[in-house]
Order: C-alpha cells, then sequence, then structure tokens
C-alpha cells in the first residue's frame, strides 16, 4: 500500500414498539470480514434506479460501479410489498408479504442471482436489505401462522409501530416466529450466495434474536456482514459488523445550517468512542433513502457544506455511504411509494469527485476502518469554534485533515508546521509548501498527500 499524507483544508463546496424480550448483551469479538475494512457500502433503490426498475437494467451500471469504487451493494428490500392499507400506488419496500419472495416489479429471483453473481464476479459484496420488525398486513404469515406470531393492542388488533399503518408489528415472544425468520435470512444466503444482510430498526428487536440468527448465518457464510440501522452499542458487541451514525449525521446538518458549531462534532465523535466497542464500525453518510425523500437531498440539507461533509465522512473511523445519484449529483427528493427514476446525465464533477475519495480511502491504511485504521487524534488550532483539525495514523501511514465548518471566512494558526515536506496537493498531485497559517473562506477544503 502506498505511503501516503493528507491534508485537508476546506475549499469551494457544492455542495419500532409493542412486546419485545429483554435485551441482553454480547462479548466483543473484535473481528470483521477481511474485505470490509476499506470498503465503501453504496445503497441501490431497484425500482429508481433506472426507468426499467428491474435487477437486470441495474447490471448494466455494475462496470460503472466497479470503476467509480463501490466495494459492497446494499439492496433496498427486493420482497413482494402488501397490498393492504399500501401507501401510493406501489408502496413501501418496507412493507415485506413474503420474506423468501421476490418483487414482480424487479424480476424473478434467478434474475436476482445473476445480478448478485455479476457482482461476485466484479469484486463486490452484496447486502439484503432486511426487515425484521413488521411484515405488510396481508403478508403470508398472517394466514400460515397462528395469531400470536404478531403483537396486538388491547381491542385485540395487530398493532401497527409508529404511523406505519401499512406493517404489522411481529412478536418476539415467539419461539415459532423467530425461527421462521433465521429460515428466512438463512434462504437468501443459501439461494442467492448474499454476503451480508442491512437490518432495518435493528434497534427494535430483541439482541437475543439477532445473536441467534448472526450464529445461524455463520454457519453459511463465515464472513456474513451485518449492518444496523440503529445506534445501539450492545448490537455492536460481536453481532453487527456497522452501525448507522446517525446522531454525528444529525450533528453536521445542524453544524451545515449554522445551528450548532464544531464543538457538536467533537461531542458526537467522543460518545462514539465512549459508547461503542473500538472494533464497532461507524457508517457516515450525507445521504441516505430515508434522508433523500423525507428530509431533503444532501443540497437541501447541507447546502454550500455538503462536499466538504461528503470528505469528512471519508476521513473519520468508520465506513462511507454513497446514496444512488449522489455520484451524478442528483438533486432532486425520490418519491418513495412512486415510480420515479433517477438522472444520470450528469457524470462529471460529482462522479470524479466520489471516484477520488474512493482511491483515497484504498491508498493509505490509515483511512480503514476500526479495529484497523488509523487512530484519531486531534491538532490543537487557534479557531477551534469554526475549525477542526485532526490526524489519523497507522504505522507510517498519516492522513491530517483541517476543515473550516462555518459559512465565514477564517484564519486559522496551528502549532506545527502542516502539511509537512515533500507533500503534494490532492487531487492534482502539484508540490505544495507547508505553513502555519492559512486563510480558509467560507466550507473550503484543499488536500495534501506524501
Amino acid at each position: 500500500m502506498k505511503k501516503i499524507v493528507v491534508v485537508f483544508l476546506i475549499v469551494s463546496v457544492l455542495f419500532s414498539c409493542g412486546n419485545k424480550q429483554k435485551q441482553t448483551s454480547v462479548e466483543p469479538s473484535g473481528a470483521h470480514p477481511e474485505w470490509a475494512y476499506e470498503a465503501v457500502i453504496y445503497e441501490v433503490n431497484t425500482r429508481q434506479f433506472t426507468p426499467e426498475g428491474t435487477f437486470t437494467a441495474f447490471a448494466a451500471h455494475l462496470p460503472r460501479l466497479k470503476e467509480l469504487g463501490v466495494d459492497i451493494l446494499w439492496f433496498m428490500p427486493i420482497q413482494p410489498i402488501g397490498e393492504t392499507e399500501r401507501k401510493g400506488s406501489l408502496g413501501s419496500y418496507y412493507s415485506i408479504q413474503d420474506y423468501t419472495g421476490v418483487n414482480q416489479e424487479f424480476g424473478t429471483l434467478d434474475d436476482f442471482k445473476q445480478v448478485v453473481r455479476q457482482a461476485h464476479d466484479a469484486g463486490m459484496k452484496v447486502l439484503l436489505d432486511w426487515v425484521a420488525n413488521h411484515t405488510s398486513r396481508d403478508a403470508v404469515w398472517m394466514a400460515d401462522a397462528t395469531s400470536d406470531w404478531y403483537v396486538h393492542d388491547s381491542l385485540g388488533n395487530i398493532s401497527a409501530p409508529y404511523d406505519w399503518t401499512d406493517v404489522a408489528e411481529l412478536n418476539y415472544d415467539n419461539k415459532e416466529m423467530r425461527e421462521e425468520m433465521i429460515r428466512s435470512m438463512m434462504f437468501w444466503v443459501r439461494e442467492a450466495d448474499i454476503d451480508g444482510f442491512r437490518c432495518d430498526v435493528a434497534g427494535e428487536v430483541p439482541t437475543d434474536f439477532w445473536a441467534a440468527a448472526k450464529d445461524s448465518l455463520v454457519s453459511l457464510k463465515p464472513e456474513v456482514f451485518l449492518l444496523a440501522e440503529a445506534e445501539k452499542p450492545e448490537l455492536n458487541d460481536g453481532i453487527f459488523d456497522a452501525y448507522y451514525a446517525w446522531d454525528f449525521h444529525h450533528k453536521m446538518n445542524a453544524v451545515a445550517q449554522g445551528k450548532e458549531n464544531v464543538d457538536s462534532l467533537r461531542a458526537s465523535l467522543q460518545r462514539t468512542i465512549d459508547r461503542f466497542s473500538p472494533s464497532a464500525i461507524p457508517m457516515y453518510f450525507t445521504s441516505n433513502h430515508d434522508e433523500n425523500s423525507w428530509n431533503g437531498t444532501e443540497f437541501e440539507r447541507m447546502g454550500d457544506a455538503a462536499e466538504a461533509f461528503a470528505v469528512l465522512s471519508y476521513v473519520l473511523p468508520g465506513m462511507p455511504l454513497i446514496y444512488n445519484g449522489q455520484e451524478a449529483g442528483f438533486n432532486r427528493r425520490l418519491q418513495f411509494f412512486e415510480k420515479d427514476s433517477i438522472d444520470w446525465n450528469d457524470q462529471g464533477a460529482f462522479t470524479a469527485f466520489y471516484r477520488s475519495l474512493n482511491a483515497l480511502r484504498k491508498s493509505n491504511s490509515a483511512l480503514l476502518s476500526p479495529e484497523k485504521g488509523g487512530a484519531f487524534e486531534e491538532i490543537p488550532n487557534d479557531r477551534s469554534g469554526s475549525v477542526w483539525s485532526f490526524r489519523r495514523v497507522k504505522d507510517d501511514q498519516e492522513v491530517v485533515c483541517i476543515f473550516n465548518f462555518s459559512a465565514n471566512p477564517v484564519q486559522v494558526a496551528f502549532d506545527e508546521d502542516v502539511p509537512g515536506a515533500a507533500f503534494r496537493a490532492y487531487p492534482d498531485s502539484t508540490a505544495v509548501s507547508s505553513f502555519q497559517n492559512i486563510d480558509l473562506k467560507p466550507w473550503e477544503y484543499r488536500v495534501f498527500y506524501k
């Protein structure tokens, strides 16, 4: 691996309730699949990815995604969608009618298996979104299972969590339901050879269920990878590999909107360090399907800070996520319950931006995910309310980052020379000189490497 030192200076930017069993903790394993440490995860919204909205149409994009530097493809749920109390004309992916079925809107099981094979041939892994907390209100389990597979309210009606009126909450006090859920998860590993799961509202499902599921999945594929849509430390003690860094994401939005300053980012990161196992991998992101559809694109939420925060998501100890369309600078909320295709016409600056970030992550061992990546160490500066400066060091490799996370220009001074001798600018590789003071424009960054 090439020795590299990078300094980031900020340049102009475009940028789940009911009957649950008592939670139990598990001793940490401290290990992830070897392929996960330098990986970049990419979320696939099959319905919106192409005009056809099929697995076969998506497969044509695999060479492009490989060139972009994507390592893990996370497919939003691909199972049939419930019709009872369906939202919109096409419904929510997360209203699962049949756990082992395939939504005909996308194709067949054989079509999906072919996509998985093609992804594997290209060196990419595949995760399937798994919705264990609830089914649709007309799921096959309603007919085949006894009523106590579901949570009921005081009137005897099957409960819907939150305001999710199109789904029915599952009862994890029922042993038979748990066993069938695990068999359904194993089906996809066995039949489609997927590499793991992104688990929806994982914190709403008992931890001991996830522990049992992990044991069963590992028996089929020892390097299975699990991503929790949760920020619950006990889930990452030997069960899940990665988790949503939701708190940090919300702080990024708040800083970009001028509601908070850099201290909130520092505090959020410290909470992560204090609460989670050192081996747990936080997944950082500036967008995903929920954020895009309900809260707005990264450009709506972050404005001119969007690109800087994308860079930040790559240099913190964790794993970065790209939501489909971000690499094309797609600047529109996708409808969630209707057909609404991504426009892939812009394959210019944003594609080059994400490709270069992906290459940077893979070229420097300091940027690997915990527990193999570089340690995090803050670099003191005299404008700490606006500027966040830090380094990550792994053996003889180092990354140094300096961010002006404010809408105002600043002059910042350091107690040491940065970036140091023999550095070059990223991404154009021009030679640079070190400095102890620098003027930064609003949301400005630069990158230097050695």
